[in-house]
């Protein structure tokens, strides 16, 4: 079985990708490698930082890694939060302290004008090759409250028009199809699976 080094600590979207890759990889967090790294996200893009950390992790163990950056982009906001969606209000602030940060700024702003998005870009490493990028996004609107306790992060402030729902209320199974990671990673399974 090949080895699939994913530059996270979390071992929930371990899981999450496992449903989604399948069971054709392996798939390796940095700490079943012993390896302990902070990448500094440099970059000014959700690429260029998926980039950063996947090189970063893939040279330090040799192993094939893929690494993803997402946020949230709000147009009314000038596509804030954007790379910074995690550390908007402060590195400690919590999610309803953003959400209320975000309320504030939209205040003014008919509900139909909050259209935002949710993007990813997930960065493939493998050794002696460029490191290919493949995006995803899903389009929405910012809702008057926050909704739903499906989900994490935006999840609950970020209405999907289509299913008159915010991301948090959705089925998880609806949301594995729909979401901005789930686009990015229905890429690259279609890149390893013509590969491997």
């Amino acid at each position: 079985m090949k080895e699939l080094l994913l530059a996270t600590t979390n071992n929930g979207k371990r899981k999450e990708l496992f449903h989604l890759i399948g069971d054709r990889f392996e798939i390796l967090l940095p700490s079943d490698l012993g390896i302990e790294m902070k990448v500094e996200e440099t970059g000014t893009t959700f690429a260029e930082n998926a980039v950063l950390k996947a090189e970063s992790l893939g040279k330090l163990s040799g192993k094939m890694t893929f690494a993803d950056d997402s946020g949230l982009e709000i147009d009314a906001m000038g596509g804030e939060p954007g790379i910074y969606s995690s550390r908007f209000g402060g590195e400690d602030s919590t999610y309803p302290e953003k959400f209320a940060l975000i309320y504030d700024r939209l205040k003014d702003i008919p509900f139909e004008k909050r259209t935002a998005r949710f993007r990813c870009a997930i960065a493939l490493y493998i050794p002696g090759e460029e490191t290919r990028v493949f995006e995803g996004k899903v389009e929405g609107i910012i809702s008057n409250e926050p909704k739903g306790s499906n989900g994490f992060g935006y999840d609950p402030i970020f209405f999907v028009p289509e299913y008159g729902k915010c991301m948090a209320e959705l089925d998880p199974e609806i949301k594995n199809q729909i979401s901005h990671r789930a686009n990015a990673i229905k890429l690259l399974v279609d890149y390893l699976n013509t590969r491997f």
